[in-house]
């Protein structure tokens, strides 16, 4: 049992609290948000001196994935608890704890129960400003996303559309040449060659007239399930290649909404070929198609070997692409991506699990 504490010890003790409540508070203030490790450390520190026995106390601070332990190590502890909140959400605690054997729950101190309480506070205070800057810095990039896109979408109708009347000149100019050039058996080769070229351009800048956003569009209020599952269906040798396992499922068979058939197919058909090539022999792909008040969605996950953080931000730029060379022109996501916003809708990508990459679709009613 402990002896009585005398006004002396009462007063030392208030010292030593305020002192780490200021201490804490500097910390606090001072503490890098990209690295909140060495701050919890330092805190639990001050914590494990301003307890009555620091020689005999063990600090435990949990906060979201970071754990930090300062003190003495026990089997068995009694201990003081106080919840770390964010956003009224519990996030972590904070402990401290003597060794069983010598002390009990009333070898703390009220004062250090406040002092506790307090500390929690400061750090719940803490970890709502990380996730504000950070909350603040994810918008701050979706801006420049979506003013990047906007500016290469601008620059890239420009393109297309200077592009277009001379491909159509030299493929009609071509065409004429092949009834002039018959029996010059060379000459028609290359002619043919030209001819093709020029188509394969063509379609290249009907790619880009896709991002953005610049094609004629034929939207009719539809059902929309037929056409995504009849889309999975025209892929399905591909599926068989990697004997990989492709589903679709859907909230209702009848979910209507006002879209060019055409595009949505090539909405469908590029994510899944897409999913289809970084997916993993015998893999699953997921195709889901839901809805609710607001917005119709489509989801389309692999289990593929998911996007890095490096090319995060460029997925959906035309021309770019992670496949090797000679594999993949990098049109395909912008395709997908112009036809989204054409739409009106939103297109997002984000981590599978345990692997992969899930794209998600909204489009609003």
């Amino acid at each position: 049992m402990e002896e009585p504490i005398s006004t002396e010890d009462k007063l030392r003790e208030r010292i030593k609290e305020l002192t780490c409540l200021y201490t804490i508070s500097s910390y606090i203030a001072n503490a890098d948000l990209n690295n909140l490790t060495p701050t919890l450390e330092a805190i639990a520190r001050s914590l494990c001196k301003a307890i009555q026995f620091p020689e005999e106390a063990v600090v435990e601070l949990f906060l979201d994935d970071i754990y930090v332990e300062w003190g003495k190590d026990a089997t068995e502890k009694v201990f003081m608890l106080s919840a770390i909140k964010a956003f009224n959400q519990p996030i972590g605690s904070v402990k401290v704890g003597y060794p069983k054997e010598a002390y009990s729950s009333n070898s703390f101190l009220e004062e250090e129960k406040q002092m506790l309480n307090a500390v929690a506070l400061e750090l719940g205070d803490l970890f709502e400003r990380k996730q504000i800057v950070e909350s603040d810095m994810r918008s701050k990039r979706q801006v420049e996303r979506v003013d990047r896109l906007t500016i290469l979408g601008e620059i890239t109708a420009g393109i297309a559309h200077e592009l277009n009347t001379p491909l159509a000149n030299i493929l009609g100019y071509a065409e004429l040449l092949k009834d002039e050039l018959q029996g010059n058996k060379k000459a028609l080769t290359d002619l043919e060659r030209i001819i093709s070229s020029t188509i394969y351009s063509r379609e290249v800048v009907k790619k880009l007239m896709f991002f953005s956003c610049d094609m004629p569009q034929h939207k009719t209020q539809t059902n929309i399930v037929p056409i995504i599952t009849d889309a999975v269906k025209l892929i399905k040798p591909n599926f068989s290649k990697k004997q990989i396992d492709c589903r679709v499922i859907t909230s209702s068979e009848d979910i209507p909404y006002k879209v060019d058939t055409i595009q949505l197919t090539q909405v469908v058909f590029n994510l899944v070929i897409n999913a289809i090539y970084f997916s993993p022999e015998k893999g699953t792909i997921l195709v889901e198609v839901f809805e609710d008040k607001k917005h119709v969605y489509i989801t389309i996950s692999d289990e593929g070997s998911g996007i890095q953080a490096t090319d995060a931000e460029a997925v959906f730029n035309p021309f770019y692409t992670t496949k090797p060379v000679g594999e993949g022109s990098g049109l395909g996501l912008s395709v997908v991506h112009g036809i989204v916003k054409s739409h009106k809708g939103d297109i997002s990508h984000s981590p599978n699990t345990p692997q992969g990459t899930i794209f998600k679709i909204s489009f609003p009613k």
